[in-house]
Protein backbone atom coordinates (compact mmCIF):
# COMPACT_ATOMS: atom_id res chain seq x y z
CA UNK A 1 0.00 0.00 0.00
CA UNK A 2 2.94 2.49 0.81
CA UNK A 3 4.76 1.80 -2.69
CA UNK A 4 1.24 2.45 -4.43
CA UNK A 5 0.68 5.84 -2.46
CA UNK A 6 4.95 6.53 -2.92
CA UNK A 7 3.77 6.16 -6.99
CA UNK A 8 0.44 7.52 -6.70
CA UNK A 9 1.46 10.89 -5.27
CA UNK A 10 4.05 12.03 -8.46
CA UNK A 11 1.14 11.47 -10.76
CA UNK A 12 -1.60 13.20 -8.93
CA UNK A 13 1.06 16.35 -8.65
CA UNK A 14 2.13 15.58 -12.34
CA UNK A 15 -1.89 15.87 -13.26
CA UNK A 16 -2.02 18.84 -10.93
CA UNK A 17 0.28 20.93 -12.64
CA UNK A 18 -0.58 20.17 -16.26
CA UNK A 19 -4.46 21.08 -15.21
CA UNK A 20 -3.31 24.38 -13.32
CA UNK A 21 -1.39 25.56 -16.78
CA UNK A 22 -4.14 24.71 -19.12
CA UNK A 23 -6.56 26.54 -16.92
CA UNK A 24 -4.34 29.31 -16.60
CA UNK A 25 -2.84 29.93 -19.68
CA UNK A 26 -3.53 29.65 -23.62
CA UNK A 27 -1.56 26.90 -24.35
CA UNK A 28 -0.98 26.36 -28.61
CA UNK A 29 -2.83 23.49 -29.89
CA UNK A 30 -1.04 19.53 -29.88
CA UNK A 31 -1.46 15.87 -29.74
CA UNK A 32 -3.12 14.98 -26.21
CA UNK A 33 -0.09 14.29 -23.33
CA UNK A 34 -0.57 10.79 -21.20
CA UNK A 35 -0.31 11.16 -17.59
CA UNK A 36 3.85 11.54 -16.72
CA UNK A 37 5.62 10.85 -19.89
CA UNK A 38 3.42 13.19 -22.05
CA UNK A 39 4.00 12.76 -25.36
CA UNK A 40 7.08 11.27 -25.25
CA UNK A 41 6.13 7.85 -26.60
CA UNK A 42 4.42 9.67 -29.42
CA UNK A 43 7.34 11.48 -30.67
CA UNK A 44 8.95 9.52 -33.73
CA UNK A 45 12.81 9.20 -33.94
CA UNK A 46 12.87 11.84 -36.45
CA UNK A 47 11.52 14.54 -34.36
CA UNK A 48 11.91 17.64 -36.78
CA UNK A 49 9.80 15.63 -39.28
CA UNK A 50 7.38 14.75 -36.57
CA UNK A 51 6.87 17.79 -35.54
CA UNK A 52 6.33 19.25 -39.01
CA UNK A 53 3.85 16.17 -39.63
CA UNK A 54 1.92 17.33 -36.17
CA UNK A 55 1.73 21.13 -37.81
CA UNK A 56 -0.42 19.86 -40.58
CA UNK A 57 -2.79 19.06 -37.93
CA UNK A 58 -3.01 21.51 -35.45
CA UNK A 59 -1.28 24.47 -36.91
CA UNK A 60 2.47 26.47 -37.20
CA UNK A 61 2.57 26.64 -33.17
CA UNK A 62 2.10 23.52 -31.41
CA UNK A 63 2.55 22.13 -27.42
CA UNK A 64 4.61 18.98 -26.99
CA UNK A 65 4.80 18.06 -23.35
CA UNK A 66 8.70 16.22 -22.57
CA UNK A 67 7.14 14.44 -19.35
CA UNK A 68 6.17 17.25 -17.74
CA UNK A 69 7.78 20.12 -19.63
CA UNK A 70 6.23 22.19 -22.07
CA UNK A 71 7.79 22.21 -25.58
CA UNK A 72 6.47 24.94 -27.70
CA UNK A 73 7.43 23.90 -31.47
CA UNK A 74 6.95 26.89 -34.13
CA UNK A 75 7.07 25.69 -38.34
CA UNK A 76 6.69 28.75 -39.92
CA UNK A 77 8.69 32.06 -40.55
CA UNK A 78 6.05 34.85 -39.32
CA UNK A 79 6.39 32.89 -36.02
CA UNK A 80 10.38 32.63 -35.94
CA UNK A 81 10.54 36.07 -36.48
CA UNK A 82 8.33 36.57 -33.60
CA UNK A 83 10.28 34.12 -31.52
CA UNK A 84 13.86 35.34 -32.64
CA UNK A 85 13.47 38.80 -32.96
CA UNK A 86 10.16 40.29 -31.64
CA UNK A 87 9.86 38.31 -28.37
CA UNK A 88 13.83 37.21 -28.64
CA UNK A 89 14.46 38.99 -25.16
CA UNK A 90 12.42 36.83 -23.32
CA UNK A 91 12.84 33.51 -25.22
CA UNK A 92 16.87 33.60 -24.78
CA UNK A 93 17.69 31.82 -21.95
CA UNK A 94 18.83 28.24 -22.45
CA UNK A 95 17.36 24.72 -21.08
CA UNK A 96 20.44 23.13 -20.08
CA UNK A 97 19.88 19.28 -19.38
CA UNK A 98 21.71 17.39 -16.58
CA UNK A 99 24.08 16.21 -19.07
CA UNK A 100 24.98 19.85 -20.21
CA UNK A 101 24.89 21.50 -17.24
CA UNK A 102 28.26 19.57 -16.22
CA UNK A 103 29.88 19.60 -19.53
CA UNK A 104 29.57 23.79 -18.97
CA UNK A 105 29.85 24.22 -15.57
CA UNK A 106 26.22 25.50 -15.47
CA UNK A 107 26.64 27.14 -18.54
CA UNK A 108 30.19 29.25 -17.95
CA UNK A 109 30.65 28.64 -22.15
CA UNK A 110 28.70 30.36 -24.65
CA UNK A 111 26.19 27.65 -26.07
CA UNK A 112 24.51 26.80 -22.45
CA UNK A 113 24.48 29.78 -20.95
CA UNK A 114 21.67 31.90 -20.37
CA UNK A 115 20.89 35.05 -21.78
CA UNK A 116 22.64 38.01 -19.20
CA UNK A 117 25.97 40.02 -18.46
CA UNK A 118 28.15 36.65 -18.86
CA UNK A 119 26.77 35.79 -22.72
CA UNK A 120 26.76 38.97 -23.34
CA UNK A 121 30.56 39.08 -22.70
CA UNK A 122 31.43 36.00 -24.18
CA UNK A 123 29.25 36.57 -27.11
CA UNK A 124 31.53 39.89 -27.31
CA UNK A 125 34.64 38.09 -27.87
CA UNK A 126 33.15 35.81 -30.06
CA UNK A 127 31.88 38.70 -32.51
CA UNK A 128 34.85 40.69 -32.08
CA UNK A 129 37.50 38.92 -31.59
CA UNK A 130 37.50 35.34 -32.17
CA UNK A 131 35.12 35.69 -35.26
CA UNK A 132 36.05 38.71 -36.86
CA UNK A 133 36.48 39.55 -40.82
CA UNK A 134 40.21 39.77 -39.99
CA UNK A 135 41.05 36.65 -37.86
CA UNK A 136 38.92 34.70 -40.00
CA UNK A 137 41.01 35.66 -42.92
CA UNK A 138 44.29 34.95 -41.15
CA UNK A 139 43.30 31.75 -40.51
CA UNK A 140 42.11 31.20 -43.85
CA UNK A 141 45.53 28.94 -45.26
CA UNK A 142 43.86 26.26 -42.23
CA UNK A 143 41.00 25.87 -44.56
CA UNK A 144 42.49 25.82 -47.57
CA UNK A 145 45.30 23.73 -46.50
CA UNK A 146 42.65 21.03 -45.50
CA UNK A 147 40.34 21.03 -48.40
CA UNK A 148 43.51 20.40 -50.31
CA UNK A 149 44.31 18.07 -48.32
CA UNK A 150 40.63 16.36 -48.71
CA UNK A 151 41.33 16.41 -52.38
CA UNK A 152 44.65 14.91 -52.30
CA UNK A 153 43.23 11.78 -50.23
CA UNK A 154 40.64 10.49 -53.04
CA UNK A 155 42.53 11.34 -55.33
CA UNK A 156 45.01 8.94 -54.53
CA UNK A 157 42.32 6.76 -53.89
CA UNK A 158 40.01 6.73 -56.72
CA UNK A 159 43.12 6.75 -59.03
CA UNK A 160 44.49 3.53 -57.78
CA UNK A 161 44.26 0.70 -60.88
CA UNK A 162 42.00 -1.69 -58.39
CA UNK A 163 39.95 0.94 -57.58
CA UNK A 164 39.22 2.54 -60.84
CA UNK A 165 35.27 3.04 -61.30
CA UNK A 166 34.62 2.07 -57.45
CA UNK A 167 32.90 4.00 -55.16
CA UNK A 168 34.01 5.74 -52.10
CA UNK A 169 32.58 6.29 -48.79
CA UNK A 170 32.64 10.46 -49.03
CA UNK A 171 31.81 10.87 -45.50
CA UNK A 172 35.28 9.70 -44.75
CA UNK A 173 37.01 12.42 -46.59
CA UNK A 174 34.39 15.17 -45.18
CA UNK A 175 34.77 13.88 -41.68
CA UNK A 176 38.97 14.15 -41.76
CA UNK A 177 38.57 17.67 -43.16
CA UNK A 178 36.09 18.59 -40.75
CA UNK A 179 38.14 17.33 -37.65
CA UNK A 180 41.93 18.74 -38.59
CA UNK A 181 40.05 21.72 -39.76
CA UNK A 182 38.33 22.44 -36.47
CA UNK A 183 40.93 20.95 -34.29
CA UNK A 184 43.57 23.54 -36.27
CA UNK A 185 41.26 26.39 -35.90
CA UNK A 186 40.64 26.34 -32.21
CA UNK A 187 43.88 24.49 -30.36
CA UNK A 188 46.56 24.57 -33.29
CA UNK A 189 47.09 21.40 -33.57
CA UNK A 190 46.67 18.82 -36.34
CA UNK A 191 46.59 15.33 -34.76
CA UNK A 192 46.78 13.58 -37.66
CA UNK A 193 50.47 13.68 -39.67
CA UNK A 194 51.09 13.20 -43.54
CA UNK A 195 50.72 9.47 -43.31
CA UNK A 196 47.17 9.84 -41.56
CA UNK A 197 48.69 8.53 -38.27
CA UNK A 198 46.76 9.77 -35.00
CA UNK A 199 49.34 11.00 -32.64
CA UNK A 200 48.88 10.59 -28.98
CA UNK A 201 46.81 13.59 -28.13
CA UNK A 202 44.85 12.83 -30.88
CA UNK A 203 44.15 9.78 -29.92
CA UNK A 204 42.98 11.36 -26.23
CA UNK A 205 40.95 13.88 -27.56
CA UNK A 206 38.75 11.14 -30.42
CA UNK A 207 38.53 9.25 -27.34
CA UNK A 208 36.95 12.56 -24.80
CA UNK A 209 34.45 13.57 -27.72
CA UNK A 210 33.43 9.89 -27.96
CA UNK A 211 32.92 9.62 -24.22
CA UNK A 212 31.09 12.59 -24.19
CA UNK A 213 28.61 11.83 -26.51
CA UNK A 214 28.29 8.48 -24.71
CA UNK A 215 27.54 10.26 -21.31
CA UNK A 216 24.86 12.71 -22.88
CA UNK A 217 23.10 10.41 -24.04
CA UNK A 218 22.86 8.06 -21.24
CA UNK A 219 20.17 10.11 -19.21
CA UNK A 220 17.02 10.81 -21.72
CA UNK A 221 14.55 9.56 -20.44
CA UNK A 222 15.15 10.74 -16.86
CA UNK A 223 15.71 14.36 -17.91
CA UNK A 224 12.15 14.55 -18.66
CA UNK A 225 10.64 13.26 -15.91
CA UNK A 226 12.16 14.53 -12.59
CA UNK A 227 10.80 12.34 -10.17
CA UNK A 228 12.38 9.08 -11.92
CA UNK A 229 15.90 10.76 -11.72
CA UNK A 230 16.34 8.75 -8.05
CA UNK A 231 16.16 5.55 -10.76
CA UNK A 232 18.68 6.88 -13.46
CA UNK A 233 20.79 8.78 -10.80
CA UNK A 234 23.50 11.49 -12.18
CA UNK A 235 26.96 9.24 -12.22
CA UNK A 236 28.64 12.13 -11.01
CA UNK A 237 32.05 10.03 -10.71
CA UNK A 238 32.04 9.35 -14.34
CA UNK A 239 31.14 13.16 -15.26
CA UNK A 240 33.68 13.88 -13.10
CA UNK A 241 36.43 11.50 -14.26
CA UNK A 242 35.43 12.65 -17.87
CA UNK A 243 35.56 16.52 -16.64
CA UNK A 244 39.02 15.78 -15.25
CA UNK A 245 40.22 14.08 -18.65
CA UNK A 246 39.11 17.01 -20.66
CA UNK A 247 40.63 19.33 -18.74
CA UNK A 248 43.87 17.72 -18.50
CA UNK A 249 43.94 17.77 -22.15
CA UNK A 250 43.09 21.31 -22.73
CA UNK A 251 45.46 22.57 -20.15
CA UNK A 252 48.55 20.56 -21.24
CA UNK A 253 47.70 22.34 -25.03
CA UNK A 254 47.24 26.44 -23.77
CA UNK A 255 50.67 25.72 -21.54
CA UNK A 256 52.20 24.51 -25.06
CA UNK A 257 50.41 27.83 -26.45
CA UNK A 258 52.00 29.51 -23.73
CA UNK A 259 55.51 28.86 -23.92
CA UNK A 260 55.72 29.20 -27.33
CA UNK A 261 54.00 32.27 -27.12
CA UNK A 262 56.42 33.65 -24.44
CA UNK A 263 59.84 32.15 -26.37
CA UNK A 264 58.41 33.65 -30.25
CA UNK A 265 57.29 36.96 -28.37
CA UNK A 266 53.94 37.23 -30.13
CA UNK A 267 50.23 34.96 -30.20
CA UNK A 268 49.39 33.27 -33.65
CA UNK A 269 45.39 33.11 -35.04
CA UNK A 270 44.83 30.23 -33.29
CA UNK A 271 41.35 30.35 -31.25
CA UNK A 272 43.56 28.96 -28.01
CA UNK A 273 46.15 32.24 -28.30
CA UNK A 274 43.29 34.40 -29.10
CA UNK A 275 41.44 33.44 -25.81
CA UNK A 276 44.55 33.42 -23.66
CA UNK A 277 45.80 36.79 -24.92
CA UNK A 278 42.01 38.31 -24.65
CA UNK A 279 41.85 36.44 -20.84
CA UNK A 280 43.10 39.94 -19.00
CA UNK A 281 41.03 42.54 -20.48
CA UNK A 282 37.88 40.19 -20.75
CA UNK A 283 38.25 38.85 -17.39
CA UNK A 284 37.46 35.54 -18.69
CA UNK A 285 37.81 32.44 -16.04
CA UNK A 286 39.93 29.03 -17.16
CA UNK A 287 36.50 27.76 -17.27
CA UNK A 288 35.22 30.03 -19.65
CA UNK A 289 38.37 29.57 -22.06
CA UNK A 290 38.11 25.82 -21.99
CA UNK A 291 34.19 26.16 -22.47
CA UNK A 292 34.62 28.15 -25.40
CA UNK A 293 37.27 26.03 -27.24
CA UNK A 294 35.09 23.18 -26.46
CA UNK A 295 32.21 25.08 -28.02
CA UNK A 296 33.86 25.25 -31.21
CA UNK A 297 34.86 21.69 -31.26
CA UNK A 298 30.91 20.77 -30.56
CA UNK A 299 29.84 22.93 -32.92
CA UNK A 300 32.17 22.55 -35.73
CA UNK A 301 33.20 18.93 -35.51
CA UNK A 302 30.48 17.67 -37.61
CA UNK A 303 27.93 19.56 -39.07
CA UNK A 304 30.35 21.30 -41.91
CA UNK A 305 30.83 17.71 -42.88
CA UNK A 306 27.24 16.69 -42.88
CA UNK A 307 26.09 19.76 -44.49
CA UNK A 308 28.82 19.14 -47.32
CA UNK A 309 27.70 15.09 -47.67
CA UNK A 310 23.90 16.49 -47.92
CA UNK A 311 25.02 18.94 -50.98
CA UNK A 312 27.02 16.26 -52.82
CA UNK A 313 24.00 13.76 -52.04
CA UNK A 314 22.06 16.44 -53.98
CA UNK A 315 24.43 17.57 -57.10
CA UNK A 316 24.62 13.60 -57.97
CA UNK A 317 20.73 13.36 -57.56
CA UNK A 318 20.60 16.66 -59.77
CA UNK A 319 23.40 16.03 -62.56
CA UNK A 320 22.12 19.47 -64.86
CA UNK A 321 23.24 21.27 -61.28
CA UNK A 322 26.44 19.72 -61.15
CA UNK A 323 27.19 20.16 -64.86
CA UNK A 324 26.28 24.15 -64.34
CA UNK A 325 28.27 24.70 -61.31
CA UNK A 326 31.08 22.50 -62.67
CA UNK A 327 30.73 24.76 -65.76
CA UNK A 328 30.79 28.01 -63.60
CA UNK A 329 34.03 26.55 -61.88
CA UNK A 330 36.24 26.14 -65.11
CA UNK A 331 34.99 29.97 -66.88
CA UNK A 332 36.00 31.66 -63.60
CA UNK A 333 38.78 29.59 -62.57
CA UNK A 334 39.91 27.17 -65.34
CA UNK A 335 42.37 24.05 -65.64
CA UNK A 336 45.56 25.31 -64.56
CA UNK A 337 44.93 26.48 -60.60
CA UNK A 338 42.55 25.67 -57.81
CA UNK A 339 40.49 27.14 -56.06
CA UNK A 340 40.84 29.60 -53.07
CA UNK A 341 38.31 31.53 -50.68
CA UNK A 342 39.11 34.47 -52.44
CA UNK A 343 37.43 33.21 -55.70
CA UNK A 344 33.91 32.25 -53.98
CA UNK A 345 33.08 36.00 -54.69
CA UNK A 346 33.10 35.62 -58.20
CA UNK A 347 31.57 31.95 -58.46
CA UNK A 348 27.60 33.09 -57.97
CA UNK A 349 26.17 29.86 -58.90
CA UNK A 350 28.13 27.67 -56.34
CA UNK A 351 27.12 29.68 -53.54
CA UNK A 352 23.31 29.52 -54.17
CA UNK A 353 24.44 25.21 -54.63
CA UNK A 354 25.78 25.59 -51.08
CA UNK A 355 23.14 27.78 -50.13
CA UNK A 356 19.82 25.35 -50.98
CA UNK A 357 21.76 22.79 -49.85
CA UNK A 358 21.58 24.27 -46.46
CA UNK A 359 18.36 25.02 -46.68
CA UNK A 360 16.93 21.52 -47.54
CA UNK A 361 18.99 20.22 -45.15
CA UNK A 362 20.16 22.13 -42.46
CA UNK A 363 22.51 20.46 -39.96
CA UNK A 364 20.94 21.37 -36.78
CA UNK A 365 17.22 20.92 -38.33
CA UNK A 366 15.31 21.88 -34.40
CA UNK A 367 17.13 25.16 -33.00
CA UNK A 368 18.81 24.36 -29.69
CA UNK A 369 15.79 24.71 -27.64
CA UNK A 370 15.35 28.13 -25.99
CA UNK A 371 13.99 28.76 -22.59
CA UNK A 372 11.21 31.28 -21.46
CA UNK A 373 12.21 33.78 -18.77
CA UNK A 374 8.92 35.44 -18.56
CA UNK A 375 5.58 34.50 -19.31
CA UNK A 376 5.32 35.83 -23.42
CA UNK A 377 2.64 35.58 -26.09
CA UNK A 378 3.67 33.84 -29.35
CA UNK A 379 0.97 33.65 -31.88
CA UNK A 380 -1.43 34.81 -29.53
CA UNK A 381 -1.01 31.91 -27.55
CA UNK A 382 0.46 31.70 -24.09
CA UNK A 383 4.01 30.64 -23.39
CA UNK A 384 4.60 30.46 -19.38
CA UNK A 385 8.04 30.85 -18.04
CA UNK A 386 10.21 28.07 -18.09
CA UNK A 387 8.96 26.66 -20.99
CA UNK A 388 10.97 25.61 -23.74
CA UNK A 389 10.56 27.13 -27.67
CA UNK A 390 11.89 25.22 -30.55
CA UNK A 391 12.14 26.99 -34.02
CA UNK A 392 11.82 23.77 -37.19
CA UNK A 393 14.21 25.48 -39.06
CA UNK A 394 14.01 22.17 -41.65
CA UNK A 395 9.76 23.10 -41.70
CA UNK A 396 10.16 26.96 -42.25
CA UNK A 397 12.74 26.06 -45.07
CA UNK A 398 9.97 23.81 -46.80
CA UNK A 399 6.88 25.77 -45.90
CA UNK A 400 5.41 25.53 -49.28
CA UNK A 401 3.41 29.07 -48.60
CA UNK A 402 6.84 31.12 -48.82
CA UNK A 403 8.88 28.98 -50.94
CA UNK A 404 8.20 27.98 -54.76
CA UNK A 405 8.44 24.19 -55.29
CA UNK A 406 9.81 24.03 -52.31
CA UNK A 407 11.10 20.27 -52.16
CA UNK A 408 13.06 20.57 -55.41
CA UNK A 409 16.93 21.15 -55.49
CA UNK A 410 16.96 24.86 -57.08
CA UNK A 411 19.79 26.43 -56.77
CA UNK A 412 18.78 29.18 -58.95
CA UNK A 413 15.77 30.07 -57.11
CA UNK A 414 18.70 32.25 -54.97
CA UNK A 415 19.16 33.68 -58.11
CA UNK A 416 15.85 35.11 -58.66
CA UNK A 417 15.86 36.27 -54.99
CA UNK A 418 19.01 37.07 -52.54
CA UNK A 419 17.75 35.30 -49.27
CA UNK A 420 19.87 35.89 -46.61
CA UNK A 421 21.08 33.16 -44.58
CA UNK A 422 22.32 34.81 -41.49
CA UNK A 423 19.89 34.92 -39.16
CA UNK A 424 18.06 38.03 -41.35
CA UNK A 425 15.86 36.35 -43.37
CA UNK A 426 13.27 34.41 -41.37
CA UNK A 427 12.47 31.87 -44.33
CA UNK A 428 16.11 30.52 -44.08
CA UNK A 429 17.76 29.88 -40.92
CA UNK A 430 20.84 27.58 -41.15
CA UNK A 431 22.64 29.68 -38.21
CA UNK A 432 19.41 30.58 -36.62
CA UNK A 433 18.91 34.41 -35.95
CA UNK A 434 18.57 36.81 -33.32
CA UNK A 435 20.60 36.97 -29.58
CA UNK A 436 22.22 33.03 -30.14
CA UNK A 437 22.63 33.55 -33.49
CA UNK A 438 25.95 31.04 -34.15
CA UNK A 439 28.96 33.35 -34.41
CA UNK A 440 30.63 31.15 -36.60
CA UNK A 441 27.83 31.70 -39.45
CA UNK A 442 30.50 32.77 -41.43
CA UNK A 443 33.33 30.35 -41.21
CA UNK A 444 30.83 27.65 -41.85
CA UNK A 445 29.57 29.06 -45.08
CA UNK A 446 32.93 29.91 -46.34
CA UNK A 447 33.96 26.51 -45.39
CA UNK A 448 31.20 24.30 -46.69
CA UNK A 449 31.10 26.44 -49.62
CA UNK A 450 34.80 25.86 -50.29
CA UNK A 451 34.70 22.23 -49.76
CA UNK A 452 31.89 21.69 -52.47
CA UNK A 453 33.75 24.11 -54.65
CA UNK A 454 37.00 21.74 -54.72
CA UNK A 455 34.66 18.40 -55.27
CA UNK A 456 33.32 19.79 -57.97
CA UNK A 457 36.32 21.82 -59.75
CA UNK A 458 38.66 18.78 -59.23
CA UNK A 459 35.89 15.62 -59.96
CA UNK A 460 33.25 14.63 -61.62
CA UNK A 461 30.66 12.71 -59.48
CA UNK A 462 28.09 9.58 -60.66
CA UNK A 463 25.93 6.88 -58.29
CA UNK A 464 28.12 3.67 -57.61
CA UNK A 465 27.78 1.09 -60.67
CA UNK A 466 23.83 -0.04 -60.68
CA UNK A 467 22.39 2.59 -58.55
CA UNK A 468 19.92 5.29 -59.77
CA UNK A 469 20.56 8.81 -58.77
CA UNK A 470 16.87 8.88 -57.58
CA UNK A 471 17.02 5.75 -55.09
CA UNK A 472 20.01 7.13 -52.98
CA UNK A 473 18.69 7.24 -49.50
CA UNK A 474 18.27 10.70 -48.65
CA UNK A 475 16.32 9.51 -45.49
CA UNK A 476 17.88 11.41 -41.79
CA UNK A 477 19.18 9.96 -38.79
CA UNK A 478 17.57 10.19 -35.63
CA UNK A 479 19.51 12.76 -33.64
CA UNK A 480 20.61 16.11 -32.74
CA UNK A 481 22.11 17.00 -35.87
CA UNK A 482 20.90 15.21 -39.41
CA UNK A 483 23.41 12.67 -40.66
CA UNK A 484 22.13 10.47 -43.39
CA UNK A 485 20.62 7.44 -42.74
CA UNK A 486 22.88 5.65 -44.71
CA UNK A 487 26.69 7.21 -45.79
CA UNK A 488 26.93 8.70 -49.36
CA UNK A 489 28.62 6.72 -51.42
CA UNK A 490 29.50 8.02 -55.27
CA UNK A 491 32.41 7.58 -57.89
CA UNK A 492 34.87 10.19 -58.42
CA UNK A 493 36.53 10.87 -61.85
CA UNK A 494 39.53 13.05 -61.78
CA UNK A 495 38.66 16.32 -64.16
CA UNK A 496 42.19 18.70 -63.74
CA UNK A 497 45.70 18.13 -64.43
CA UNK A 498 47.08 15.62 -61.99
CA UNK A 499 49.92 18.09 -60.82
CA UNK A 500 46.93 19.82 -59.39
CA UNK A 501 45.76 17.41 -56.89
CA UNK A 502 48.65 17.84 -54.67
CA UNK A 503 48.72 19.27 -51.27
CA UNK A 504 50.89 22.07 -49.95
CA UNK A 505 51.25 21.76 -46.21
CA UNK A 506 50.73 24.99 -44.12
CA UNK A 507 52.86 25.15 -40.87
CA UNK A 508 50.29 27.66 -38.81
Amino acid sequence: MALFVFFLIPIFIILAYNIYHHLRFKLPPGPKPWPIVGNLYDIKPVRFRCFAEWAQIYGPIISVWFGSTLNVVVTNSELAKEVLKEKDQQLADRHRSRSAAKFSRDGTDLIWADYGPHYVKVRKVCTLELFSPKRLEGLRPIREDEVTAMVESIFIDCTKPENYGKSVVVKKYLGAVAFNNITRLAFGKRFVNADGVMDEQGVEFKAIVANGLKLGASLAMAEHIPWLRWMFPLEEGAFAKHQARRDRLTRAIMEEHTAARQKSGGAKEHFVDALLTLQEKYDLSEDTIMGLLWDMITAGMDTTAISVEWAMAELINNPRVQEKAQEELDRVIGFERVMTETDISNLTYLQCVAKEALRLHPPTPLMLPHKANANVKIGGYDIPKGSNMHVNVWAVARDPAVWKEPLEFRPERFMEEDVDMKGHDYRLLPFGAGRRICPGAQLGINLVTSMIGHLLHHFRWAPPEGVRPEVIDMSENPGMVTYMTTPLQAVPTPRLPSQLYKRMAVDM
